[in-house]
């Protein structure tokens, strides 16, 4: 075992003198836009730990590559570029990040840029908070919200679907919940003419809340009710009270389900079999109380 210390040694010799090579700019979001400059022709790294989708205004889509993958997000300017805004969305909780970049042409003797790694204000405190606790035996309790936790649920999820990136407000605790998108959900609405299809989900605490897309297949307007749901759900909410008849800009909508405990796939209620005609016929020579007919 002792064989190995040297070369242990000299691995974390390497690894440390590369770190010190290359060192991190620590950028606090504090929902203030983070500057972030670049040099054109060198690529620089943002370190977010969390898998984020990067919203680039079309402006800058050609001058501008970007990568993300692992919880890194790579930006390179193949030419100037003015001061422009980029979206940095979680792809779990939808939390968005913005950054400000601009792209300045290299100059003479000018140092490499450093990589970025973006932190959230009180992250490390809540680390610390954590770390406090022995093995996790101590019950944590659910966090406490001011407004009803089937209403920051529901609006949550109509500003992921509706507003701008820019405008969703970050709730602590909102994770992406999975959704088959094709549950079938014929007994979700079965006395109107309308074609569900499921979209995506989330959760905060024991509650779920899924969007479901519906679309009038009908040429007539329809009235949404959330009486005529069929499901075990704890609220229901429709982005429109009505829909228009199909084939008009009106004939779609959104229904945000709330469930607690479980989601969508198990508040359905169970699709009923067609009643076979020829099971249910009288017996021949038979009248209906059994005797036979006269």
């Amino acid at each position: 075992m002792n064989r190995l210390l040297p070369r242990t040694c000299a691995v974390l010799a390497l690894a440390l003198s590369a770190a010190a090579a290359h060192p991190l700019e620590i950028l606090r979001w504090e929902r203030l836009p983070l500057a972030v400059p670049l040099v054109v022709g060198e690529e620089r790294v943002i370190f977010i730990d969390r898998n984020v989708r990067v919203g680039v205004p079309a402006s800058v889509g050609a001058r501008l590559r970007v990568q993300s993958a692992a919880g890194a997000v790579y930006l390179r300017a193949s030419e100037p570029i003015e001061p422009t805004r980029l979206q940095l969305q979680d792809a779990d909780t939808g939390t968005v990040i913005l950054i400000d970049i601009a792209a300045e042409p290299e100059q003479a003797g000018q140092p490499p840029l450093e990589p970025v790694r973006i932190v959230e204000a009180g992250a490390a405190q809540q680390r610390n908070d954590a770390a406090d606790d022995d093995d996790g035996a101590v019950a944590r309790t659910p966090a406490r919200h001011e407004t009803p936790v089937s209403v920051v649920l529901t609006r949550y999820a109509a500003q992921s679907l509706y507003a701008p990136l820019r405008t969703i407000d970050p709730v602590p605790g909102i994770t992406r919940a999975s959704l088959r998108r094709d549950l079938a959900l014929d007994t979700l609405l079965p006395t109107l003419p309308v074609e569900a299809r499921a979209l995506a989900a989330w959760r905060l605490d024991d509650l779920w809340v899924s969007a479901v897309r519906l679309r009038n297949t009908s040429a007539h307007w329809l009235d949404l009710d959330p009486r005529t749901l069929q499901g075990r759900f704890m609220t229901a909410t429709f982005q429109h009270a009505t829909l228009g008849p199909a084939g008009t800009p009106e004939d779609t909508t959104v229904v945000y389900l709330v469930t607690r405990g479980h989601g969508l796939a198990q508040a359905l209620l169970p699709a009923i079999a067609p009643v076979d005609a020829r099971l249910n016929l009288p017996v021949p020579g038979l009248d209906d109380g059994g005797r036979d007919a006269k």
